[in-house]
């Protein structure tokens, strides 16, 4: 009976302390700073704003995607078998298929992305999915420009780079009907 009234108490004991210790704060962490603020600032416009400096190539970023993606897209971004069989899997990033209208089986970066910059920011936020961030901008833009150009979208010898990507006219740009125009910006 005593070992039931005494968990209870000193729980209690031990909010009070917690609570006496630092008045009208609940000591939930410290405050953020610039700098980690800084690390996680990492949006890109779609017109290209807030885009990193550095550059890569097709070329360059032909033996990273094989090194770091193809595991999971396929040979060239082209799909793996499980992704050919319907099973579940990363999506395909590069077909030579021409397709009018968007479903949930064609989502490939020419005829999904109506802009090329938020592909970089896609690629550096989130990939590799085992290492998310873990790319330098270098590298992004190797494997943005290695993309773009096994899609065709831009010759392989072109350098991307913060003033080059914005300038990507993408097939889709002017395909998507906007949910809520309303409230989306322009």
């Amino acid at each position: 009976m005593l070992k039931a009234v005494a968990a209870p108490v000193l729980w209690i004991l031990v909010i009070q302390a917690a609570l006496a210790a630092s008045p009208g704060s609940p000591s939930l962490g410290k405050p953020v700073s610039t700098a980690d603020i800084a690390r996680w600032d990492i949006d890109i416009g779609r017109d290209g704003k807030w885009l990193p400096p550095g550059d890569g190539t097709a070329a360059q970023g032909a033996p990273i995607f094989a090194e770091k993606c193809s595991a999971c897209h396929g040979d060239g971004g082209r799909g793996t078998d499980q992704l050919r069989k319907g099973q579940p899997s990363a999506p395909m990033l590069v077909s030579d298929q021409k397709r009018k209208g968007i479903d949930g089986s064609t989502n490939t970066i020419p005829n999904f992305w109506p802009y090329a910059p938020p592909l970089f920011g896609y690629i550096r936020a989130t990939m590799p999915w085992t290492e998310p961030r873990s790319l330098t901008d270098h590298e992004v833009y190797a494997l943005t420009a290695y993309i773009l150009a096994e899609n065709k979208l831009i010759d392989p010898r072109q350098v991307m780079n913060a003033h080059t990507l914005p300038k990507v006219m993408m097939p889709n740009r002017n395909g998507f009907l906007v949910r809520f125009p309303e409230i989306t910006p322009r």
